[in-house]
């Protein structure tokens, strides 16, 4: 331990010295990148393009994250390589691999380049990277693993099951649609609400590191991403949500800024948390975070004629249990609303600081950490 880290915790460790954070040298302490490692415990579940967005935001405030992503996609290449190589789907991980890594530009071009012509059309290198990784390796988790490795990933990223699973939605009629890529899709062949998705097989077990990240977490964080076949999924696996009532850490929700078309047609914020809810255990949410800033009329015309529409908090009064905390978290780029990955990620962090660390005085040094860099 260098003599700069002795002399904080001195410091730290004398309650009658009050201590600023304009000090040069604890400004020198808590810029250097190492100290990372020191950061808040964050547990990140869900998938697609919202988990890896946070991600990138998240990793500037701590290296103890764990993604925790869920293999039900059975579309695209993911799909492609499911059905041929018997892998589990490994676009979501590529794009969280990539979300955490600390890597050149040229290498994430190249992992997410996609063919365009001929056999391979479509795919994308970095599926077929996680592949080859999977043949040299003994199982699925320890490619992932080797491939964080080459890529020097902050954190770690975990699939929540290495059971072959299938996503599985009832619509409120009844009427059953099987398969991630299909639920999505179901209103073009069969219109209607969806009541509850559910896995095949529904004893599909959990990796053990996804447990023990849960129960260790400060925090445990649902979404963005959508609802019913990227955030619930990896909740119906066995234990999960178990290891997250269970865990001493703070929940929060990130509830997706649009609806989405064929999952969450016509829903608010309150549906949102609700639908969670009754896919694990009421309760599960004890904050959730809203976007409320005005979108471009140019924009909502766009997803208005997908069939999207802002997602309205209503009465959050009717959120019991829950504190909701609303801001402009809203990022429009290339014709696409998204969550701001640095705005998102501070209020997150914010919320971690004041809420888990400033409670502990064992850990004043994460929280000064935190709070320089917020």
């Amino acid at each position: 331990m260098n003599n700069l880290l002795k002399k904080c915790i001195r410091f730290l460790s004398n309650r009658s010295l009050k201590m600023s954070l304009d000090t040069e040298w604890m400004r020198k302490l808590l810029s250097d990148k190492k100290f990372l490692v020191y950061g808040p415990k964050i547990v990140a579940i869900g998938g697609g393009t919202g988990l890896s967005t946070m991600l990138r935001g998240l990793k500037e405030y701590s290296a103890n994250i764990t993604a925790v992503v869920t293999v039900a996609d059975d579309g695209g290449g993911s799909g492609v390589l499911r059905q041929d190589l018997g892998l589990l789907p490994p676009g979501d991980i590529r794009n969280c691999l990539l979300a955490l890594a600390n890597t050149e530009p040229i290498m994430e071009q190249l992992l997410q380049y996609r063919f365009q012509d001929g056999m391979l059309k479509g795919q994308s290198f970095g599926n077929l990277f996680i592949a080859a990784m999977n043949g040299i390796s003994d199982n699925f988790v320890e490619a992932v693993r080797k491939m964080s490795d080459v890529l020097a990933v902050t954190g770690r990223v975990l699939p929540v099951t290495i059971n072959d699973v299938r996503l599985v939605a009832e619509l409120e009629d009844g009427f059953i649609v099987k398969g991630e890529s299909n639920i999505g899709n179901h209103n073009s062949l069969h219109p209607g609400a969806i009541k509850r998705v559910f896995i095949e097989p529904s004893n599909a077990q959990p990796l053990d590191e996804v447990i023990e990240s849960i129960l260790e977490a400060d925090a445990v964080i649902l979404g963005p991403g959508s609802l019913f076949t990227s955030i619930i999924p990896n909740l119906l696996i066995k234990g999960v949500a178990d290891a997250i009532k269970k865990s001493p850490a703070i929940k929060i929700y990130v509830c997706n800024i649009m609806t989405q078309p064929g999952e969450t047609d016509g829903f608010n914020v309150l549906d949102h948390v609700r639908a969670v809810e009754n896919h694990s255990f009421s309760g599960i949410v004890d904050y959730c975070i809203v976007n409320q800033s005005e979108i471009p009329e140019e924009f909502l015309e766009k997803y208005r004629q997908e069939g999207a529409e802002p997602v309205l908090l209503a009465n959050d009064s009717d959120l019991i249990g829950t504190e909701v905390i609303t801001d402009d978290y809203l990022s429009l780029f290339k014709g696409k609303i998204r969550h701001d990955a640095k705005k998102l990620s501070k209020a997150i962090m914010q919320l971690v600081a004041e809420s888990v660390i400033a409670r502990d005085k064992q850990r004043l040094l994460d929280y000064y950490f935190v709070k320089e860099r917020l």
